[in-house]
């Protein structure tokens, strides 16, 4: 069982696939989902205080979320009926400038635990009954690529999970890398020369575009 529970995809594989029943209907995961980046999250059970403040930003959040392509899908292993309950719940909430929030997005009803132990969300040390702040970056050929876990107690950070996503849909664009830090906007790092030769041509350059602090730091400015 602990083994089970452990079966963890890793970054670059394939999104593991399931059929599962949501609060907007069925899904086919991910093919329903080709095409779209994908934020697919869990949670550790509904009507608990730090999932609504999460759920409620994730909502005041999903234009933004929609303008990159990117998908909302939340899971956790309680029922449809208390999926939907919750929800209704929700949009009677006032918390900060958050008021009458619609959660529109599809959340899992995952009572047979079967997705969360799939993707590694059931993590026993913790409990296995709820499962962990997972989420799941997932780009439009239905390849991970991110994992970001957070323990029950702490809500995640939903504009640092966007910038996660910014960042890697501009390195698929540019195939450069991101410093530190990096927002939209800011300058890129360059592929790291694999050879002697590239290594002086890079430090030989003079592009308008970038300029370098070593051999193996180069900047690229983002003119876009």
């Amino acid at each position: 069982m602990q083994e089970e529970y452990n079966r963890l995809p890793l970054i670059g594989d394939k999104a593991p696939s399931f059929q599962a029943l949501t609060t907007n209907g069925t899904v086919n995961f991910p093919e329903d989902y080709k095409g779209n980046w994908v934020l697919f999250f869990s949670h550790p059970s509904d009507f608990t205080p730090v999932c609504t403040t999460e759920f409620m930003t994730l909502a005041t959040m999903k234009e933004e979320f929609r303008a990159m392509n990117v998908a909302l899908l939340g899971l956790s292993v309680d029922s449809l009926y208390s999926h939907i309950a919750w929800i209704r719940r929700i949009e009677e909430l006032e918390w900060k400038d958050m008021k009458n929030v619609k959660i529109d997005f599809p959340v899992i009803a995952d009572l047979n635990t079967k997705v969360a132990t799939k993707y590694g969300m059931l993590q026993p040390n913790v409990s296995s009954t709820q499962a962990v702040r997972a989420v799941f970056v997932i780009d439009p050929e239905g390849i991970i690529r991110s994992i970001v876990y957070y323990p029950l107690t702490t809500g995640r950070n939903f504009e640092e999970i966007k910038r996660m996503i910014q960042a890697l849909q501009k390195s698929d664009e540019t195939h450069n890398a991101t410093p530190a830090n990096w927002q939209l906007g800011d300058d890129m790092i360059l592929s790291t020369p694999l050879t002697v030769a590239a290594a002086a041509a890079g430090m030989a350059s003079d592009a308008d575009n970038e300029y370098t602090l070593d051999w193996f730091l180069r900047f690229q400015k983002d003119e876009a």
